[in-house]
């Protein structure tokens, strides 16, 4: 029988979500659930890996302390900045180290992508969204991105605020903060908002290796028709409403239809996703929103089976040359570490 007769597409699946669905979803992935400092394994060959660990503990103590009653004389301790920025590649465990800093802190806190806080503003209204996260002990951002000069002025009046109602901000991503924004729009024009959300961190660089590539071989697996129908029945008797089958360029159509911070709602529940007939991207958009969709399906951990060229080869030399590198190569990481799994 074909697979695809057994199987649900992915084009099909709903994926509305309300605005407190999207705020309730605020919190590490489930394979981040019993991250901790203690259980996070240091390189030795990179020392500072140790060193962020030892960075993170002395900010998670801060964050724990610094609240105060509203009549206390006796002052907070000094901090230097309000926030902390984990700098580093791929695989190195940044948001280990983010996800353990949350679950160490008391209060009120949040975890999401940047990409989550951003839609939760454009769903609520700024206000409403100021509102709504003022006073949090925590803001963490995994995956600190500045696509476009909006998200630049939205995201740096947002942390300015919440800091200045004494929430503490911990955030992630390749690129350093002074350099957030380059290569992808004028930057120039945008600077003194680019500086500004710079200022409010202390960045901890973090060297090392991808751990998902340390045990694999460096190349996303694509499968035979044969091997990909064998897989797809596997994994449907497993979980027979867990798994989805579409071609390559149906699943890119149909993203262009959902906006990304949804991405989430339509892939809830999978435990697999089967494409066929991938192909190298030629459009710089449709090469985005598959790295916001695999994301995703490397929050949840849901395996993918394809057909066609390997995914790890799907971005031309052109795109990978371009502001975007990071973003693709972190999503070319993810799905070797998907197709491999």
């Amino acid at each position: 029988m074909d697979s695809t007769m057994t199987v649900g597409r992915l084009i099909d699946r709903q994926t509305g979500m309300t605005a407190a669905e999207l705020v309730g979803h605020l919190m590490p992935p489930p394979q981040f659930a019993t991250a901790s400092l203690e259980n996070y394994v240091p390189d030795p060959r990179f020392p500072s890996q140790a060193e962020a660990v030892e960075a993170m503990r002395t900010f998670s103590s801060e964050t724990i302390a610094a609240p105060r009653g509203l009549f206390s004389r006796k002052p907070a301790p000094a901090v230097a900045k309000p926030g902390v920025y984990l700098d580093g590649g791929f695989g190195v465990g940044k948001t280990h180290l983010l996800a353990a800093l949350w679950h160490r802190t008391r209060g009120r806190k949040y975890f999401g992508t940047f990409i989550e806080y951003t839609a939760i503003v454009g769903a609520l209204g700024y206000r409403e969204a100021v509102a709504h996260f003022r006073g949090a002990s925590l803001i963490a951002i995994d995956e600190f991105e500045l696509d476009d000069p909006g998200d630049t002025m939205v995201m740096s009046r947002l942390l300015g605020e919440l800091v200045a109602s004494g929430s503490r901000i911990a955030a992630t991503s390749n690129t350093p903060p002074h350099a957030l924004g380059e290569g992808r729009f004028a930057a120039q024009d945008f600077l003194r908002e680019i500086h500004a959300l710079a200022d409010r961190f202390t960045t901890v660089r973090i060297d090392g290796e991808d751990y998902r590539k340390r045990d694999i071989e460096g190349h996303a697996v694509a499968l035979d028709e044969a091997a990909f129908a064998a897989r797809i029945a596997a994994e449907s008797a497993q979980a027979p409403a867990g798994v989805t089958v579409d071609v390559f360029d149906d699943v890119l159509r149909h993203l262009a239809t959902v906006h990304p911070s949804r991405y989430v709602g339509l892939i809830a529940g999978l435990e697999a996703v089967g494409l066929r007939d991938v192909r190298v991207l030629s459009n710089q958009t449709d090469a985005l929103r598959l790295v916001a969709l695999v994301d995703r399906l490397y929050d949840a951990q849901v395996r993918i089976h394809a057909t066609g060229i390997p995914l790890d080869q799907i971005f031309p030399d052109e795109m990978l040359a371009g502001g975007y590198r990071k973003k693709y190569l972190r999503a070319v990481s993810r799905m070797i570490a998907l197709t491999t799994s």
